[in-house]
């Protein structure tokens, strides 16, 4: 009797990937461990067009990254192709950062300013390289959420921390990729889409009765996947009137056959607040309760070189504001509905890469104070709130076409293509904004980017119609245009990433709240404004250099400079947000481990904002002078004992108890502690 044999074969091990001759691993009949596979960018699709970048811990300790074709255009390229650099943050970065939300993640990106009304990611407002919270595009998964009622609610996100993969951030335009709301640049958040069954909880508490705690299922089983997840967060708050209330929902899915992929999603995010002087410094007793539902589906088929990816979406935003709690003095209901339908089609030739697209997209709002009068036949009842019902309405459908060409060469990249539009909320006829981005690879290690693209954006309506005591829309408002120039470059090995870049914006019809002199109400208005500036970034995985036994992990360190310039002679007394830009922001952030599976991670930023507000010593009493905005330097601490199974964390923000103000009269909170944990287990 012949005894059977087993070969094991060696592991090979590389620290580096890019597309060499041995990608092709299913041949080699071995174990391949990828050590370092580092990827950078966005896609305009979904997570099956971006790096799958997911954290296995392995025997010997090494972090296993997958990565398959990206883009940072209309077509799928790979990282080494794409043409224009992206910032990632991914899983590890978010894990170890001291945050409890999306929106305080995104404060630890040099080239983001993030303006928080509320403590946790409440009321913020986002905005990249000088421009505005209105002119960015959110994307979850590829399909955009932005808000066209205000920018103000689009980063009420339904998705809680614990369930993103990643987050990518493109900055400058990127209309014939994303559409005209992407004005100024991109926010694609990703969520975890593991295919391993198991469940996973999660708790946390901390300062001022912060509490709460979510749980995550996953269900998945060849060739269905399917994620639901569910969370709340409260507290007490850690200034007067600054208490909330979040609830959050989100379940994924997907099929997978040999021809088609389906993905849907569908999420609720529930938000009640007391909105202090959120809006206003007269008042300290404001409050406010949002709601957002979304709902997607996108299939991606691929026979033979043709690609399709059609995907339909459906958005909701109700709104309820109060300008004095529990009364009706100064309330405000607003309903948004956003439907779209968007359609690309990939085509390989010898000649390149060609992509041909539309989208159209509907928006519409019901409201007590924003859009055109409804006769008293057609008000509609406001849901939940007896006798109250919207008086206005407005509507705009935007038609976009996409056509983008990409040739691929050895050492470069060119890609070039226009965005065809038409808006029936501006004046029904077709512009188009064009693009092209240029990479250049010297060496292995090195990509030169050069781009050049314009971008339309369309005022919101609350820019178009909202009135108040203070306040002053103009429904006569110019779409905003801009031309955006930037030069960069990008250094990676296995150990090192760094990054720097140069940018102008050329802006024509921005659009800001501005006061004339210093007894004016906020107008809504036009004007022309430049931005530019310079960006660095560098990464140090300090194990990588030192051996796996050094003490620190991962140094990160990020610096952006913006200078802005206005074209017209109109004195303005006071802006309320296109000319309050950060001139400098730096951020740097250390990880190193302490005892066995302990580690820490400490987090610092810098920052320094221009403009000024109007100083209130106390609600409803104006000093009447302007108060420049102070820099500030915050530090946060986490501290993680982290086992394949389970976590625990203790963490504090502004470790200093230092007071600051990201918007005039409303103080962020001082030192705060948290602590929590999660524990997951396969099924």
């Amino acid at each position: 009797m012949y005894k059977k044999q087993t070969w094991k074969h060696p592991a090979v091990r590389f620290k580096q990937f890019a597309n060499k001759s041995y990608a092709v691993f299913n041949s080699l009949n071995k174990e391949v461990a990828i050590c370092v596979l580092s990827v950078q960018t966005l896609s305009f699709a979904s997570p099956t067009c971006l790096s799958a970048q997911t954290e296995n811990h392995m025997a010997d300790g090494e972090k296993l990254m997958q990565g398959i074709e990206v883009t940072g255009t209309r077509v799928p390229l790979t990282e080494t192709e794409a043409a224009r650099l992206v910032t990632v943050l991914d899983r590890a970065t978010i894990k170890n950062a001291p945050v409890q939300s999306v929106n305080d993640l995104l404060k630890y990106a040099s080239g983001i300013d993030v303006r928080q009304r509320g403590a946790m990611g409440i009321q913020t407002d986002i905005s990249i390289h000088g421009g505005t919270f209105d002119q960015i595009t959110i994307l979850l998964n590829g399909v955009n959420i932005s808000n066209p009622q205000t920018g103000h609610l689009t980063a009420d996100f339904p998705v809680a921390i614990e369930d993103i993969e990643r987050i990518e951030i493109l900055e400058g335009p990127a209309a014939r990729v994303y559409g005209t709301s992407a004005f100024c640049g991109a926010i694609n958040i990703v969520t975890s889409a593991e295919k391993q069954k198991h469940i996973q909880a999660h708790a946390t508490g901390g300062s001022y009765r912060l509490g709460g705690g979510g749980l995550r299922l996953n269900l998945s089983a060849r060739p269905w996947t399917n994620q639901v997840s569910g969370s709340y967060l409260r507290t007490d708050g850690a200034t007067p009137n600054s208490d909330f209330n979040v609830w959050r929902t989100y379940y994924q899915g997907g099929l997978s056959t040999p021809s088609t992929t389906l993905h849907w999603q569908a999420g609720f995010s529930r938000q009640q607040y007391g909105a202090n002087t959120f809006y206003s410094a007269k008042y300290d007793n404001q409050y406010e309760e949002t709601a957002r539902y979304l709902v997607s589906v996108r299939a991606d088929t691929k026979v033979g070189r043709l690609h399709l990816q059609p995907t339909l979406y459906w958005n909701r935003s109700a709104d309820h504001y109060q300008l004095i709690r529990h009364t009706s003095d100064g309330e405000n209901f607003h309903r948004t509905d956003v439907y779209g339908l968007n359609v690309n089609a990939c085509l390989t030739t010898v000649a390149g890469k060609t992509a041909l697209g539309m989208e159209m997209r509907s928006e519409g709002i019901f409201s007590t104070s924003l859009g055109r009068p409804l006769q008293e036949a057609q008000y509609v009842n406001v849901p939940r709130h007896d006798g109250k019902r919207y008086t206005r309405k407005d509507s705009r459908t935007n038609v976009s076409y996409y056509l983008e060409h990409n040739v691929l060469l050895s050492k470069a990249t060119l890609s070039a293509g226009v965005l065809a539009n038409r808006n029936t909320g501006y004046d029904d006829k077709m512009h188009f904004y064009p693009g092209i981005d240029v990479s250049y690879r010297p060496a292995r290690s090195w990509k030169i980017a050069v781009s050049w693209n314009m971008a339309l954006r369309m005022p919101t309506f609350t820019d178009l119609y909202y009135q108040s005591p203070t306040q002053e829309g103009n429904v006569g408002l110019h779409p905003e245009e801009t031309s955006a120039f930037s030069l960069g470059a990008q250094y990676r090995r296995p150990a090192v990433s760094a990054s720097a870049s140069l940018f102008y914006h050329r802006g024509k019809n921005m659009i800001d709240w501005v006061m004339y002199t210093a007894e004016d109400v906020y107008h809504s208005a036009n004007f022309k404004l430049d931005n530019y500036g310079a960006e660095a970034d560098a990464t140090l995985l300090l194990r990588e250099v030192l051996g796996d036994r050094f003490f620190l992990d991962r140094l990160h360190m990020g610096y952006t400079y913006i200078h802005q310039r206005r074209h017209d002679e109109t004195v303005i007394y006071k802006s309320n947000y296109a000319l309050e830009y950060l001139r400098h922001k730096f951020v740097a952030d250390v990880t190193h481990d302490i005892y066995s599976h302990l580690s820490a991670t400490w987090s610092f930023r810098w920052q320094d904002r221009m403009g000024s507000y109007i100083r209130y010593a106390r609600p409803g009493d104006a000093t009447g002078r302007l108060t420049p905005y102070h820099p500030y330097a915050l530090l946060d601490l986490r501290l993680q004992w982290r086992t394949s199974r389970y976590q625990l964390y203790v963490e504090g923000t502004n470790l200093t108890d230092h007071t600051y103000y990201d918007i005039g009269n409303i103080p962020q909170p001082g030192f705060q502690f948290q602590v929590g944990g999660s524990i997951r287990l396969n099924l």
